[in-house]
């Protein structure tokens, strides 16, 4: 036994985020939602007067007092079953729409270097009962009479892999009808604003803050055939460039954000609509309900994935 254990152990991929000590808080939160079991974050800021608090020495490390004092560390550690590059993405795109400047390395390398690793983790997925996840590269797969959602994640969130893409996907299968219009809030990739078109909506209308995303998304709606008559996709911050209303609004984001979105989304929801929200991990839970009754809605539905929650509203 002792064997399996210590490969598997070598094939966890460790992702460090180097962020301003200032951010450290904000970007400490963003990556705890990348993994549920824990991260380990590096912060020599405070140094000299934490140790004189403890020891009340001026003995430090010489080493230690030579670490770079502005910029905190952290480390994620991604388990071999997941994507690294789906976190990445996640923190990536959460990191920006904080503001938050960061540098992103896997393992010993820049993550510029690492893209084409997508292949290595990224495979055609069944979702649901309906769906069939399939990156652009690979060609041996069997749909199964499933319909086929072709994408090339780039670095924008959104492969299906996550627990909460995944949930959210696994919803909309249930809520798309034909003649569904979809608002998609932070759509990153495209995937579930794709995927609802897919399960027979009528049109979607894709916002994220990213203009990667943006540019991803629109290149992977082409992918799938679909013109821009049916999926529009600009770039803005949460509802700031969109108008009408919607019989589906689709907000897979974090829990801050869904709360300021949710003081936002009742202009935009048709009468009779449902509003889907994922991205949130449990421990937001009692934030993110109070929300919503504070907005005026009901939860229809609670999801659950590896500690990630989706929820289904209506307006009360």
């Amino acid at each position: 036994m002792g064997m399996t254990n210590e490969v598997s152990q070598e094939q966890w991929t460790e992702i460090t985020v180097s962020v301003a000590t200032k951010d450290i808080d904000l970007a400490g939160s963003i990556a705890n939602m990348v993994v549920p079991y824990g991260i380990y974050i590096e912060d020599y800021s405070a140094l000299e007067e934490e140790t004189m608090q403890i020891a009340h020495i001026d003995l430090i490390e010489e080493s230690l007092l030579q670490r770079d004092r502005t910029k905190a560390l952290i480390h994620i550690y991604v388990n071999p079953e997941e994507n690294p590059m789906e976190a990445v993405a996640f923190l990536k795109e959460r990191l920006e729409a904080c503001g938050i400047a960061h540098e992103i390395t896997i393992a010993d390398c820049r993550v510029e270097d690492w893209q084409n690793n997508w292949k290595q983790y990224f495979h055609p997925m069944p979702i649901g009962r309906q769906l069939l996840i399939r990156p652009v590269w690979e060609n041996a797969f069997d749909a199964e009479g499933r319909k086929v959602l072709h994408i090339e994640p780039g670095l924008a969130f959104g492969t299906g892999a996550h627990p909460t893409t995944k949930l959210c996907l696994e919803t909309l299968e249930d809520y798309i009808t034909d003649g569904s219009t979809v608002l998609d809030i932070g759509c990153g990739s495209g995937i579930l604003s794709i995927a609802s078109l897919l399960l027979g909506a009528k049109s979607a209308f894709g916002v994220d803050i990213d203009a990667l995303a943006v540019k991803t998304a629109k290149a992977n709606a082409k992918e799938n055939g679909i013109d821009e008559s049916r999926f529009t996709v600009v770039q803005g911050n949460l509802s700031d460039n969109v108008s009408g209303k919607f019989s589906v609004v689709v907000a897979n984001i974090v829990a801050d954000i869904i709360m300021e979105f949710n003081t936002q989304v009742g202009a935009f929801l048709a009468d009779g609509g449902v509003y889907i929200t994922g991205g949130i991990i449990e421990s937001r839970e009692d934030d993110v309900t109070a929300s919503f009754a504070a907005n005026g809605f009901t939860v229809l539905e609670r999801r659950e994935n590896n500690g990630w929650l989706v929820f289904v509203l209506k307006k009360s």
